[in-house]
């Protein structure tokens, strides 16, 4: 066994300048700045015999907007493509566009479905958008040829925002919705419900029973109205309600969620093991951990290390309750101790993370077969020897149609294909999340994926706003690799927290489904003559485990802080250079996070942390 493991350990970095940037569909240019809010804009086209399309202005900020075009099929068999015509008048054009190809002529505009999402079932519907500027709104509709209005009376205008629901009869597994109606000229047909941004009911009437709920758990519901022709209007006002149960009292972080990474192969070299999290106060402090890693092979879920998971014996001392294992329990090794860990502290939730950096690889198959994939990951996270230890699943595709370790072709609806097919197997009552890029360039990483889209099937998203710079480029310039916001001189644009959330908030995915992510090491360089960022090096500065990075506990003593950068730290000491986050730049972060309406923050990972925690108290801390 070795002492540590550099090839995991690196899982979150970026290497720009090797792998460069990965082109998407129809050369998508996301905004890097919030969005207005949706003004919910259609403009119905005249109708087709089995099939319609519908334009909506999602947003407008002035110079630009978002458009999108819905088709939905409305007759009895599946279309296998389609095919969208419209005029705009002179002065409106498409800039960029995703999930379809958009090509013109002169002011007729054609939009055609890409090679994975041409055929739309009887009765489904498939959307895509695009970025425009100019004023006009768009005349002529055609779908596969035909008139393709998506309405009965011309001029039909989407509902009005429904009411904000209110919460009644809260349980411990279900609560109560009300809501005062919508208008609309022509009738409102129905409601869609939305807890946590995504659709969990449709409805005719105005009040709403939710079921199957954790207990003593946060849930955000809103909902939204569909008219006679199902346009969608825009989204009610939201209400939080905590279900009863689960052991009460004041969660850690408030209602924010804090959560930590615990790497199986920290039990070797590092000599980390669950009872650190208790010894180190940080268990008291945090609300779930992910386990990392179990592996993606051949399109499946499977065991990462077999001793470390569940075969390694721990002595009385070792142990969380202080119980040695014996040889002849049917589970031992982290996953025991995670159990005995639950135990004492009931508030704690638990996902089994599978990827990361080195175990990527599999995801593109994976992606071609979904529903074995997520069969495959729910009978080993639900293996009956484990089953009671985790809540869910966490998925870290490094990078999903882009490059990390090796370049990935699989296609922009790949991730949600992925995420809808494990979320349909968890089920409600599972956590299915995902770690993320957090890549905010323009055409850059983030752009190369539907994470919009699968946001929908996600509880939340790890944005690994951390390791945008370090000394893979072995000459610098110098820069901290987790800056919280853009400064100048910084090395690539795009490459911090704020552009990547604001770009994420700009696709739609909801500001609560973003959690801000801490990196508790540094990145550095040593051969390093200038304190400021911006300086020149010669290669990576020594570290204990890998070359160019360093665990906080280890910086704070040898090369304590000697500035502040755009919200991180960096320290100059001799000729090394290093940039790793302190409990007071976290706390700027998480107000920051908390301004910005995020659900809460994550870290990788527990053992860079001091013996008292003092990283993890800093993020609880900071979210309360």
């Amino acid at each position: 066994m070795s002492t540590d493991s550099p090839r995991r350990r690196s899982r979150f970095r970026w290497i720009p300048t090797r792998s460069g940037r990965s082109k998407v569909v129809a050369g998508l240019t996301a905004l890097v700045v919030p969005l207005a809010a949706m003004v919910g804009l259609a403009s119905p086209a005249s109708a087709a015999a089995s099939a319609t399309a519908t334009y909506t202005k999602k947003s407008d900020w002035g110079s630009g907007f978002e458009g999108q075009w819905t088709v939905k099929n409305t007759g009895t068999t599946s279309l296998s493509s389609w095919t969208i015509e419209w005029d705009f008048p002179t002065g409106t054009r498409v800039n960029s566009a995703w999930d379809a190809t958009v090509t013109s002529s002169g002011n007729r505009w054609t939009a055609k479905n890409l090679g994975w999402n041409g055929t739309i079932a009887p009765g489904a519907s498939l959307s895509f958008g695009f970025n425009g500027s100019g004023p006009g709104s768009p005349s002529g509709c055609k779908l596969n040829g035909a008139s393709c209005d998506g309405s009965t009376v011309p001029g039909d205008n989407p509902p009005s925002a429904p009411g904000t629901p209110t919460t009644s009869d809260v349980a411990n597994t279900s609560v109560k919705l009300s809501w005062s109606a919508a208008t609309d000229d022509k009738g409102v047909k129905n409601y869609d419900v939305l807890r946590n941004g995504a659709k969990v009911a449709t409805v005719t009437g105005t009040t709403y029973t939710d079921t199957g709920l954790t207990a003593g758990t946060d849930y955000a519901y809103a909902v939204q109205a569909r008219d006679t022709i199902d346009q969608l209007g825009p989204v009610s006002g939201s209400v939080s309600v905590r279900t009863t149960g689960g052991g009460g009292g004041e969660q850690p972080g408030g209602d924010k969620i804090n959560l930590g990474y615990f790497t199986n192969w920290g039990v070797y070299g590092r000599n980390y093991h669950v009872k650190n999290l208790v010894t180190s106060g940080s268990a008291a402090k945090i609300t779930h951990i992910n386990y990392a890693f179990g592996n993606v092979q051949n399109g499946k879920c499977t065991i990462g290390d077999s001793y470390a998971d569940y075969d390694k014996a721990y002595t009385a001392d070792q142990s969380v309750d202080g119980v040695a294992d014996t040889w002849d329990q049917p589970l031992r090794g982290n996953f025991n101790q995670l159990r005995k860990l639950k135990a004492k502290y009931p508030h704690i939730k638990i996902l089994w993370s599978f990827g990361g950096w080195t175990w990527s690889g599999g995801f593109p198959q994976a992606a071609q077969n979904p529903a074995a994939f997520a069969q495959s990951c729910y009978d080993l996270v639900e293996d009956p020897r484990w089953a009671d230890v985790f809540d869910g699943i966490d998925l870290d595709w490094e990078y999903p149609n882009a490059c990390g370790l090796t370049c990935d072709t699989s296609g922009p609806g790949a991730l949600k294909k992925i995420a809808d097919a494990t979320r349909a197997k968890f089920g409600a009552n599972n956590l299915v999340t995902a770690a993320i890029t957090a890549d905010g360039s323009e055409g850059g990483k983030i752009d190369a994926a539907d994470y919009a889209g699968a946001a929908q099937s996600f509880d939340w998203y790890n944005v690994m706003t951390y390791d945008f710079f370090g000394s893979w480029a072995t000459k610098g310039p110098t820069a901290p690799h987790s800056p919280l916001t853009s400064y100048p001189g910084i090395p690539q644009q795009g490459f911090n927290s704020a552009d990547a959330i604001a770009k994420l908030k700009a696709k739609g995915v909801p500001a609560k489904k973003l959690l801000l992510g801490i990196g508790f090491y540094g990145r550095g360089w040593t051969g390093v003559t200038q304190s400021a960022p911006g300086g020149t090096a010669t290669g990576a500065a020594p570290g204990t485990y890998e070359a160019g990075n360093e665990d906080y506990k280890v910086l704070k003593n040898i090369c304590p802080a000697t500035g502040t950068i755009a919200g991180t730290a960096y320290a100059h000491c001799g000729t090394n250079w290093w940039s790793y986050d302190t409990p007071a730049t976290i706390g700027t972060k998480m107000t920051w996070a908390k301004n910005q309406g995020l659900g809460g923050a994550f870290f990788w990972e527990f053992s860079g942390d001091t013996t008292n925690g003092e990283l993890v108290t800093a993020i609880n801390g900071g979210l309360k």
